[in-house]
């Protein structure tokens, strides 16, 4: 009988797990999303790069002529702008303003000043561009067609252009022209071959001429020949001319000439005349004077 209890309890204990309901789960809730990232704000464009011809130092002055331009004020921008004889401009808005003495970049920072204390423009971006400068003279001086004082009329003008502008080189002028001038509060003086820029292609070597600078073109180096020549006297020394390219060009010798013996007259460091022999592959010097001798036979 006991026996039979614990049977019939063992089964209602399995027949009520099999038929129990399983109890329902509450969903999980979602994450939270992140919340979206504010919007950045849109960087303002960087201003347009100007072409600027003029350097920060080129320095302002009565007659030149320049082009003002404002970032993002269109309506302030001057084209053609002429700075007065008492170094002045007209400007938009803040009316005369004095350039006269200054840089570019100092030009730039007064006007920008003018707008920003006038309240006409919160923080202006000024870029002065120069077209042309009547206040920077060059002088051309020598062996050239027209001598004399020449404005800067375009920024960066080389020396080859001035010497064009002098109508060229002269005849019996030299072809390494000198440059004088200041740069960076040092005196410079260099010696420019026009021949190497023009022909060999060398433009590095043509330099930008600058206010006050002097161009000079000498006489072209000369020699002097007498003796038994056909022609002698005075002739012109071509680029790496030597003894007997100079021969040809007095004519050669007379019956009586001999290549040998020839001497030279031709003064040393120290400004003395000093007698040599000179062979026919020998270079002619400037200012050499060349004796060809009679043949003794």
């Amino acid at each position: 009988m006991r026996y039979l209890i614990l049977c019939l309890t063992l089964c209602l204990t399995l027949a009520s797990s099999a038929f129990a309901q399983p109890k329902p789960t509450t969903p999980a809730a979602p994450a939270a999303a992140p919340a979206p990232a504010p919007a950045a704000m849109p960087a303002p464009a960087p201003a347009p790069a100007a072409a600027n011809k003029a350097t920060a130092e080129s320095v302002l002055g009565p007659g030149d002529v320049v082009r003002i331009t404002v970032f993002q004020n269109p309506d302030l921008t001057v084209d053609n702008g002429r700075i007065s004889e008492a170094g002045q401009l007209n400007f938009p808005l803040v009316g005369s303003v004095t350039l006269g003495g200054l840089s570019v970049a100092a030009a730039e920072q007064r006007i920008a000043k003018a707008l920003r204390d006038g309240g006409f423009v919160l923080r202006p971006q000024v870029t002065i561009q120069v077209g042309t400068i009547r206040s920077s003279m060059v002088s051309v001086l020598g062996m050239v067609t027209r001598p004399g004082r020449y404005p800067i009329d375009v920024v960066g003008i080389k020396v080859s252009e001035m010497v064009a502008l002098t109508g060229g080189v002269a005849p019996g002028g030299a072809d390494v022209v000198t440059l004088v001038g200041t740069r960076n509060g040092k005196a410079i003086k260099l010696d420019i071959d026009l021949p190497a820029i023009l022909q060999a292609g060398q433009s590095d070597l043509d330099l930008p001429v600058e206010n006050g600078d002097v161009i000079y073109v000498d006489r072209a180096p000369s020699a002097y020949i007498y003796g038994e020549v056909q022609k002698p006297g005075q002739f012109r020394i071509e680029r790496g001319m030597s003894l007997q390219q100079a021969l040809a060009q007095a004519g050669g010798l007379t019956p009586k000439g001999t290549e040998r013996g020839i001497k030279v007259h031709r003064r040393d460091a120290g400004g003395n005349v000093v007698i040599g022999d000179m062979g026919l592959n020998d270079p002619v010097r400037r200012d050499d004077v060349i004796y060809v001798k009679e043949s003794l036979f």
